[in-house]
């Protein structure tokens, strides 16, 4: 949100303060952390303090690593809610030096004097005396600094020539004026170096570099082609080496070197202003204390990495219809994981009410049954959080007071979506718990996975249950959603065991995954925005996502989309086939080529790219299935962004038509019909995974090629072992048994991997050069298949295997 008109001036209608002098500073009676006074002008005499603004500012440390700053105008009124973090306040720890002689109180007495609060490597430090200033360093480098101008009160008249999101029924406000949202906002700047770049923010579909761009923390359901997001983060992250989180559940703005060039901007309605500063140096170590503080992912079932099926978003389909796709993947030898009821399962005008519609879905237990015993399926199912009016469970709620009412005590309904629907109140327990009733009879069914549709449309003139602050549960609305149906799921589950499909998140839904890139276009810019946000998503603390293969929106997408979403879809974290009004089941994209007359190349056809790609994830199940417990425990994600894994490298940072797949794999799809794809390989040894192709390069370098339906850039980063159980055909599976290790060690001299079993086991291969050759070893003595870079194979004896140089 932009308050000012230029450099010099406010935008009309605008009334700024700025903390313009650190008047005094105090540090906390725990040696913790300390205060800043700060008023909004430059004090001479005692006069001066007459009819003079302020702001109230708290620095602390609530963990290691990781600094707080609140701040406050007016401290009178109530404050927009954080989001729940793992922080101990009476077990701070930082500790605070005076840098001059303070009083017995703690407080800094003489101007040019200095405190400054050290939390780990990052140290915070403020001087007295002069215009505001707050600077954040870690080893004696300056990380970003609040200065000058930098920490703003804004008070809006109602012409203020400023504006929010104009999002309508649902949003911020129907006409746009951050007036209607608030009179006044809090605002901080943090400096941007020279050559400083900005990632995160959640679910962003423009470029993955944030620089230049003005973000709204607000979720809607826009689509994959706009500034909007399913999945709004107020969290980032920079190349040098530091993240911020905005503790704030409502509308948080971000001015990313839009308003100022020199500096990202984020601001909130109201008096106060709470954010974190988190220290790194590396994008991994960011997430890590990130992730700490909001919470880590759940482990996900070894099954869910399997490939999904679904009827699509079709109104017509039946039990012979679902057999017919699921008969068609077997004889075609494309192993299924998961199968996957969309909307229709229940009948039209009554969701989301959990009863199947019998005229389709007469015994639904036995069918879920066959597919579970006889076909090895696990099953997934659609629901929403409204309530259709043409429902019995509307009624039940509007009975109980389950859903969310109008400030008349009316419930809320609109019939965008479904005809006269209400809203679940999830701040009510009781609600909760009812809901999680309906979740849990699915379940009993046979249902396994849920997927938590929408959550994004929460409108803002109602009551909550809870008195929740009506702008502040828009964004907050899908957590309390998510959890409670995750919280289901993993009840009658167990832990390790719950997975949802979720659209809509905030800070905390990284704890309920997975997660997917919502309705994307059946193009290849669908395909291509649809990584971008999952990048950019995967930035911040969400270690799971996927998305539509083929696309979502439009009739079809045609066999080139498709089949280059394929390969794409299949090397992610999860891997879905889910359209809009066209099954995605392959074959069907097979006949559109035969009914233009077009002739498919042996290996080309859809059919055979599908089972290529299906039976590739699986056999890298042993190297997925840790990248996920290491995301689990950690909270670095599956897939990566070039920059995770390269922030050093200039070039890789601002790449977002590529990533890594895990630390080992480099993926580059390809957006074109030609086939051609241009990417870049970083410094270092390169193998490719189908040619065994080695490319060494000091320097990086770019690559331009074109490639089959069947083939995609897959590369190999030297200093890897990547364990394959070649003869998968299923996800679940005894991993480091029967295994294949592969070894690339060209400029490393050694390296090691550990695979778990999914029974807790685990087994360490460890590859070192020896004599010429390379030398394998299986911590626990097991039998294995080693495979040098060129592709020559040794069977191990007694868990050693050496091979040739």
């Amino acid at each position: 949100m932009k308050f000012t008109n230029g450099y010099w001036l406010t935008r009309p209608g605008v009334t700024a303060l700025y903390a313009r002098q650190v008047y005094e500073l105090r540090s906390h009676s725990n040696g913790k952390g300390f205060n800043i006074f700060a008023p909004a002008g430059r004090l001479n005499s005692r006069k001066d303090t007459l009819n003079l603004p302020a702001f109230d500012v708290d620095v602390t440390a609530p963990a290691e690593g990781v600094i707080r700053v609140r701040s406050s105008h007016w401290d009178g009124g109530a404050e927009t809610p954080g989001f729940p973090v793992n922080v101990d306040e009476q077990d701070e720890c930082g500790y605070v030096r005076l840098c001059e002689q303070g009083n017995a109180d703690g407080e800094v007495g003489e101007e040019g004097a200095s405190i400054s609060l050290s939390s780990g490597p990052l140290c915070a430090r403020v001087v007295k005396g002069s215009p505001w200033n707050l600077t954040l360093s870690a080893g004696g480098r300056v990380l970003t600094k609040s200065e000058g101008k930098a920490l703003a009160h804004f008070a809006l008249e109602p012409n203020a020539a400023v504006s929010a999101s104009p999002v309508g029924e649902f949003g911020v406000s129907s006409d746009g004026s951050a007036y209607d949202e608030s009179t006044v906002f809090s605002a901080c700047k943090l400096s941007l170096g020279v050559g400083e770049q900005v990632f995160g923010f959640g679910e962003r579909f423009g470029a993955y570099v944030k620089n230049g761009q003005t973000i709204d923390i607000w979720n809607e359901d826009g689509g994959t082609a706009s500034e909007q997001g399913y999945k709004d983060i107020p969290f980032y992250m920079t190349s040098q080496g530091y993240g911020v989180l905005v503790n704030n559940r409502g509308h948080v703005s971000f001015e990313v070197g839009s308003e100022d060039t020199e500096a990202v901007q984020f601001s909130v309605p109201g008096e106060h202003l709470d954010f974190f500063i988190i220290y790194g140096p590396t994008p991994k170590e960011i997430l890590r204390r990130y992730t700490a503080l909001v919470g880590r992912p759940a482990q996900v079932p070894a099954w869910s990495y399997g490939l999904w099926l679904t009827t699509s978003f079709t109104t017509h389909y039946d039990e012979e219809t679902i057999n017919s796709f699921i008969d068609g993947m077997a004889d075609r030898d494309i192993p299924l994981s998961v199968f996957h009821y969309d909307c229709y399962w229940m009948r039209e005008f009554q969701w989301c009410d959990f009863e199947w519609d019998k005229r389709f879905f007469n015994d639904i237990e036995s069918t879920l049954g066959r597919l579970h015993n006889d076909r090895g399926l696990h099953i997934s199912a659609w629901i929403n959080p409204y309530v259709a009016q043409r429902t019995a469970m509307f009624k039940d709620g509007k009975d109980k007071g389950y859903l969310v009412k109008k400030t008349n005590g009316d419930v809320w309904q609109t019939d965008l979506w479904q005809a006269g629907m209400g809203l679940v109140d999830f701040t009510n327990p009781q609600a909760r718990q009812w809901f999680k009733h309906k979740v849990k009879t699915l379940l009993s069914q046979g249902v396994d996975a849920i997927k938590t549709d929408f959550g994004e449309r929460i409108p803002r003139d109602v009551v909550w249950f809870d008195g929740s602050e009506r702008l502040s549960m828009h964004n907050w609305y899908t957590q309390l959603y998510n959890q409670c149906v995750f919280e289901a799921v993993e009840e009658v589950k167990g832990k390790g065991e719950a997975i949802l499909y979720a659209r809509s998140a905030t800070v905390g839904g990284q704890q309920q995954p997975c997660h997917w890139g919502g309705d994307c276009e059946s193009t290849f810019n669908g395909m291509a925005q649809t990584l971008r946000a999952g990048l950019s998503l995967l930035t911040s603390g969400f270690g799971f996502w996927s998305h539509d293969i083929g696309g979502f929106e439009g009739a079809s997408p045609d066999s080139a989309v498709y089949k280059r979403w394929v390969a794409f879809g299949l090397l992610s974290s999860h891997s879905r086939m889910h359209g809009s009004t066209v099954y995605r089941v392959p074959w069907l994209f097979d006949e559109v080529d035969v009914q233009q007359g077009k002739r498919i190349a042996p290996g080309q056809s859809a059919v055979e790219v599908a089972r290529k790609f299906t039976l590739l994830k699986l056999s890298l199940m042993p190297y997925i299935y840790q990248l996920g417990l290491l995301a689990h425990e950690t909270g670095t994600p599956l897939m990566r962004s070039m920059f995770l894994e390269f922030p050093d490298d200039p070039i890789a940072r601002t790449l977002d038509r590529q990533y890594m797949f895990g630390p080992s794999l480099l993926v580059a799809p390809v957006f074109t019909y030609s086939g051609e794809v241009e990417y870049y390989l970083p410094a270092g040894c390169w193998t490719n995974w189908f040619t065994g192709e080695q490319v060494d390069s000091n320097h990086g370098l770019w690559r331009r090629e074109v490639h089959n339906f069947d083939s995609i850039p897959l590369w190999i980063r030297d200093g890897s072992i990547v364990v394959t159980n070649p003869a998968a055909k299923s996800p679940e599976g005894e991993y480091g048994h029967s295994a294949e290790v592969h070894v690339f060690l060209n400029n490393v001299e050694q390296t090691e991997v550990v695979v778990s079993e999914i029974d807790g086991t685990s087994c360490r291969f460890r590859a070192y050069k020896k004599n010429g050759g390379i030398e394998v070893i299986a911590s626990d003595g097991r039998d294995f298949v080693a495979v040098a870079a060129g592709g020559s194979k040794v069977m191990s004896r007694r868990g050693r295997a050496v091979l040739e140089g």
